[in-house]
């Protein structure tokens, strides 16, 4: 019996001496955090609503649907990627347009002075491939 817990103590001792010493986890870390109003955060829009809406211009005709946002790490305005022209998926190109010059009116998005023939002359958007 001796001899049993003889040999278990030396094998405890040297399954912790192959774990390693214990270090330092470095200097601690801060998050700067900023309040936030609830009451007008309330007031914004949600992505999974605006994502898959129809864009209009003034004269309510269709122009393209938001097919996705994008924030970039350099950037504080996110971006609208549009899908324009094609029918049922062939032919669309996706462009993109910063956020803020959507407008919401009569909850509908709005690209002021935006027409099919525009957008599509704008830049084609490729996402990246992961």
């Amino acid at each position: 019996m001796k001899y049993s817990i003889a040999i278990l103590t030396g094998v405890a001792f040297f399954a912790a001496g192959l774990t390693g010493p214990a270090f330092s986890q470095g200097t601690p870390q801060t998050v700067a955090i900023m309040k936030v109003d609830p009451q007008s955060l309330a007031t914004g829009y949600r992505v999974s609503k605006v994502v898959g809406s129809s864009v209009v211009n003034e004269g309510n005709e269709t122009v393209g649907t938001i097919d996705d946002l994008i924030v970039t790490p350099g950037n504080t305005v996110p971006f609208a990627v549009l899908s324009v022209g094609g029918f049922l998926g062939m032919g669309t190109k996706y462009v993109v347009v910063p956020y803020n010059s959507l407008q919401v009116r009569d909850k509908k998005m709005v690209l002021p002075g935006a027409t099919k023939e525009s957008l599509k002359g704008l830049p084609e958007f490729k996402y990246m491939t992961d």
